[in-house]
């Protein structure tokens, strides 16, 4: 078993920024993806950003050129850097990971059933 947890979220003014990490625990050997992802009040979980092990990146539109989503190379810890943050940013913020021991390469994605595993979560509060 794997278990995910998320820190740094927090309450912050329109423009400011923050930094999310998850750290990893459990069997997290192999290749991995690796990805965050949000829930607003009332609204569907989504994407937010993704990478694999080769460290190859992808956004989702509404956060492309302000987060930026990285991870250490064993794919022990996860971090999204985010920057200009705006009130629409207002949600809770999920890692989530899935680990493979077949010797393949997963490309990353945002799509939510590619990942097994998922913290629990973690508030970000964006005021305007």
């Amino acid at each position: 078993q794997v278990k995910l947890v998320e820190r740094g979220g927090g309450s912050v003014q329109s423009g400011g920024s923050l930094r999310l990490s998850c750290e990893a625990s459990g069997y997290t050997s192999g290749s991995y993806r690796m990805a965050w992802f949000r829930q607003g009040e009332g609204k569907e979980r989504e994407g937010v950003a993704a990478i694999d092990e080769r460290g190859v990146t992808g956004y989702s539109y509404s956060v492309e050129g302000r987060f930026t989503i990285s991870a250490r190379d064993d794919g022990n810890t996860l971090y999204l850097q985010m920057n200009n943050l705006q009130p629409e940013d207002t949600a809770v913020y999920y890692c989530a990971a899935s680990y493979y021991f077949n010797g393949y390469y997963y490309a990353q994605t945002l799509q939510t059933s590619a990942y097994r595993y998922w913290g629990q979560g973690t508030q970000v509060t964006v005021s305007s």
